[in-house]
């Protein structure tokens, strides 16, 4: 069981800051957690200063917490596959940033959404992603920038295999980029989430398993192949807790942390989830 990395999303606020979030984790009853490094739909963002860095290494240290189990989200409101110059010059500029707050963290894996193709080109969104992120890692030393697979929804990038792959091997530091894999967003684009072992051997074949960094462990709220991106709690969903609970167990993805985005304004919450699916010890994946 001390193998299983399980936690969620967790609240960054003042005045505690990440003392807040390393604790919030803790009472959920997880060993690994994830933060966005102020708001994710706006530029605001708290002085370094001020987000209590030292103590949350110690909480962190106290409670067995590795700095690899920490991951960052990265914010909304940058597109690299913007076709407009400003807004993409704009997207590397903010997200430089948020690199060096993540290192400045101590956190390795960075969490991003590729982009959106505003122009309805695919092939050039691709070539734009991977040219900011070559643009953003030049300043980026020890941060892994970890590709979210997408739903499909509107004209995003990523709902598939091949176009993170086309990312990725267009990348100059491939040690700096890596991919998290979403179960809804996964089902919702069309992927037999249940059906893990040929879906990691697919995966495997077009990108590498060496890619995966993270996993967004999430129940849908849609059928297979919606293109919606509607989260639900886990077992609540057209997924299923059998399906997911593979996610947690099987032997290719134990040493991957998995987060939990699952609906916490309605039952069951973060703690209760993680509590179920870490008592299902009884589980053997074969």
């Amino acid at each position: 069981m001390n193998q299983i990395i399980l936690g969620s999303h967790v609240n960054m606020c003042a005045p505690d800051y990440l003392v807040g979030s390393v604790n919030q984790a803790i009472s959920y009853g997880a060993n690994c957690l994830m933060i966005y490094t102020g708001a994710p739909h706006n530029v605001q963002r708290a002085d370094l200063s001020k987000l209590n860095v030292n103590a949350f290494h110690q909480i962190l240290k106290q409670h067995h917490i590795p700095l690899e189990h920490v991951i960052v989200h990265g914010p909304y409101i940058v597109n690299l596959g913007a076709s407009n110059p400003q807004r993409f010059d704009h997207s590397v500029t903010f997200l430089k940033n948020e690199i060096r707050r993540t290192s400045y963290i101590g956190a390795k894996y960075f969490v991003l959404h590729p982009g959106n193709a505003t122009d309805d080109c695919v092939e050039q969104a691709i070539k734009n992603i991977a040219n900011g992120i070559n643009r953003i890692n030049e300043t980026n030393d020890d941060v892994v920038i970890c590709l979210e697979t997408m739903s499909g929804k509107g004209k995003e990038i990523g709902n598939d295999f091949m176009q993170l792959a086309q990312i990725i091997k267009q990348i100059k530091t491939p040690h700096k980029i890596g991919v998290c894999l979403d179960t809804c967003h996964l089902h919702d684009a069309g992927y037999d989430v249940g059906a893990l072992d040929q879906l990691l051997d697919e995966f495997d074949q077009i990108v590498g398993l060496e890619y995966v960094k993270v996993i967004h462990l999430n129940d849908s709220k849609n059928q297979q192949g919606a293109n919606k991106d509607r989260h639900e709690n886990i077992g609540y969903g057209k997924i299923g807790f059998a399906k997911l609970l593979k996610w947690v167990f099987h032997p290719k993805l134990l040493s991957i942390p998995k987060i939990l985005e699952t609906p916490y304004d309605q039952k069951p919450f973060y703690s209760q989830e993680i509590k179920i699916l870490k008592t299902q010890h009884w589980f053997d994946y074969r």
